[in-house]
């Protein structure tokens, strides 16, 4: 397991609401996020249940905190846990899992791997790792939300794509 994906809260949240977050925790991946996002974001949230399903929570050194807060300052719309996710994952040289636009155009620019909630179910159904009916619901689910910020056309392709298995 060499991918180390360093999570915001709005992955978790969306695999959660999509009751998928089990699922993922079985993918040949370590998932990961920072202090002070937990401390902030998850610990009084369900962080325990997530420490037990195999997060792991990673103190920034002095260095990432650095950076941290030299993101912040220049990117004033992402916020402190968001900062100090990217530093993570940048300055460790591990790959960020964000559904925030702004985080992700950031490591777009500074060119950090990123991904999303759709990559992950895309594993989720190529590796077979859970039903596609329940991948189809999950998604379903989570785009149904009024919060959900994922983009509609690529939640119908894999939608799509999904009940051809499932069917």
């Amino acid at each position: 397991m060499n991918v180390i994906l360093v999570s915001d809260t709005s992955v978790l949240i969306d695999l959660e609401r999509g009751s998928l977050l089990d699922s993922c925790f079985k993918l040949p991946f370590a998932f990961a996020v920072p202090d002070l996002l937990y401390d902030r974001e998850l610990a009084n949230f369900g962080g325990p249940e997530l420490i037990a399903r195999g997060l792991r929570v990673e103190e920034l050194t002095k260095e990432e905190v650095e950076v941290a807060q030299g993101v912040r300052e220049t990117h004033s719309k992402l916020s402190l846990p968001d900062a100090f996710a990217y530093s993570l994952a940048s300055v460790r040289g591990w790959t960020l899992l964000t559904g925030d636009g702004a985080l992700r155009a950031l490591a777009q620019a500074q060119q950090v791997p990123f991904f999303g909630v759709l990559w992950l179910l895309d594993h989720l159904f190529d590796g077979e790792a859970i039903e596609a009916a329940l991948i189809v619901s999950g998604l379903e689910t989570i785009a149904a939300h009024p919060r959900c910020r994922l983009p509609r056309p690529e939640i119908q392709a894999r939608l799509e794509r999904y009940r051809r298995r499932h069917t």
